[in-house]
């Protein structure tokens, strides 16, 4: 962490204290309450965050995010995601039935899909690109 805050810090003790006195009984508890309050300055310092930017954006400082560029990474992110989760049974099932050929296509499949999902969202994105040069010509 770049930036430390000092009040999450002294959370973080506390509830390490608290552990050490009433035991691991009451771990889970501590541990979720800890979270809850990480998770609220999480969203404070996003909010504060966005906040920022949104001045600079409407003072001119800073330029306009394209929204594209948010819904293209956490599209190509939940593809190789889920290519990873399912990965696992994928090539167990391919080496019990066809050892390590069957191995090397399944592999070969999942970077394939990754490949050609990938790709189709540039050639998406470069004709969205093109098409609004065009109108704005």
């Amino acid at each position: 962490m770049a930036t430390h805050d000092p009040e999450l810090r002294k959370e973080l003790d506390a509830t390490l204290q608290t552990r050490k006195e009433l035991g691991p009984e009451y771990e889970s508890e501590l541990l979720e309450s800890f979270l809850e309050k990480l998770d609220q300055n999480v969203d404070r310092r996003v909010r504060r965050q966005l906040a920022e930017q949104q001045m600079q954006v409407a003072r001119g400082t800073q330029p306009a995010r394209r929204a594209d560029a948010g819904t293209e990474f956490w599209q190509r992110f939940a593809v190789a995601m889920v290519s990873l989760v399912l990965a696992i049974p994928l090539s167990a099932i391919a080496v019990v039935n066809a050892g390590l050929v069957g191995l090397t296509v399944c592999w070969a499949g999942i970077v394939g899909v990754n490949a050609v999902h990938g790709l189709g969202l540039q050639a998406a994105l470069r004709q969205r690109t093109e098409r609004r040069d065009a109108d704005a010509d």
